[in-house]
């Protein structure tokens, strides 16, 4: 303790200041302002451990460097702004750290290159946040305790040029069609000009919805399938009335053509269990009978239905469509020819 005083350790010393810059980011421009419980309350829920008495006299030492003001008008006291001070502080709050961690890697394939530079110095500023004020941080530790995982396979992602995902995103931006070479099912690349429209991540791949040279009927294309593009110079032409939103609801991502069906199936009471919690629309119904379950729900008829439906074996019988229950027949029965040299116990 030089000169007889005693020095903060310096975790201590960022923790505070990190508390006292969220803190003066959460007062509002005027008055009445909010109370020093009431920050209180904020401050906790973004993970610092702080007492009210705590608050007040950070406030009262800000109050001599910032331009902030207590309103002691009326009880409880409120702190604010001072008019024609500036109220936005630049730095990053815990609770944006969190969630530009938790989402930055699903960002990252769909933001353009540009606008991924800007974020990255965010990116790094929202980790450095976080791995400093971890160990006395609650929320700091939020990111280490939540993960997304996908109910289905895990894949690993397609690689995908980064010269082919920049061109694209550079089209997309400037609303310029891209000539491309799309390679498909392994065959010669073909050359296209495509209209970009709107690129979608599905899982682990990367889609770009487009038209494709004077048609109007939009398409998916696989990022990873285009082995080169480049950005032209001839405005896109959207099909009259596309809406992304519209195109994503009609099933489309889950390959289908934006037709729906009844669905009419007997069900075992394992998958009923499951469509009681997630149920496959608004209109679903479940209906006991004996010892089997009756499914009826309006659905998009889509490779993914299919798929589901596959998944589930013996569980599944469809009733209706007929076109549906023929086709799924047809797949499980060339499926039990391949396993018929195999004695089942």
């Amino acid at each position: 303790m030089p000169n007889g005083k005693s020095i903060m350790p310096k975790a201590a010393n960022h923790l505070a200041q990190a508390r006292q810059w969220d803190m003066l980011c959460k007062l509002p421009n005027r008055a009445p302002g909010i109370s020093a419980k009431e920050l209180t309350e904020r401050l906790k829920n973004d993970g610092f451990d702080v007492t009210k008495r705590t608050v007040e006299r950070d406030l009262i030492s800000l109050s001599t460097i910032f331009g902030i003001s207590c309103n002691d008008k009326g009880t409880p006291y409120g702190w604010y702004w001072t008019k024609g001070e500036p109220a936005n502080l630049p730095g990053i709050s815990v609770s944006d750290a969190v969630s530009m961690s938790i989402v930055e890697e699903l960002l990252r394939p769909l933001l353009p290159a540009a606008v991924l530079d800007s974020m990255e110095p965010r990116f790094k500023q929202a980790k450095n946040k976080l791995d400093e004020l971890e160990d006395d941080n609650t929320a700091a530790r939020w990111v280490h305790k939540v993960r997304y995982v996908s109910p289905t396979l895990p894949l690993l992602p397609p690689k995908v040029d980064e010269n082919v995902l920049f061109a694209t995103q550079e089209a997309l931006l400037a609303d310029r069609q891209l000539l491309v070479h799309y390679q498909k099912n392994g065959k010669e690349p073909q050359e296209m000009r495509l209209h970009p429209l709107a690129l979608v991540q599905r899982g682990p791949a990367t889609y770009l919805v487009a038209t494709a040279f004077d048609y109007e009927d939009v398409r998916l294309y696989a990022m990873h399938r285009i082995v080169d593009a480049q950005r032209l110079e001839e405005a896109v032409v959207p099909p009259p009335g596309f809406s992304l939103d519209d195109y994503v609801a009609s099933g489309a991502l889950h390959f289908g053509k934006g037709e729906t069906i009844k669905l009419v199936a007997s069900i075992a009471k394992a998958v009923s269990e499951i469509l009681t919690e997630t149920p496959l629309s608004a209109d679903q119904r479940l209906i006991a009978e004996d010892d089997k379950i009756r499914l009826e729900a309006t659905v998009a008829d889509t490779w993914q239905l299919h798929w589901w439906i596959l998944s589930h074996g013996a569980d599944i019988v469809i009733e209706e469509p007929a076109s549906l229950r023929d086709q799924v027949a047809k797949t499980l029965v060339e499926a039990a020819k391949q396993y018929q040299s195999i004695e089942i116990p």
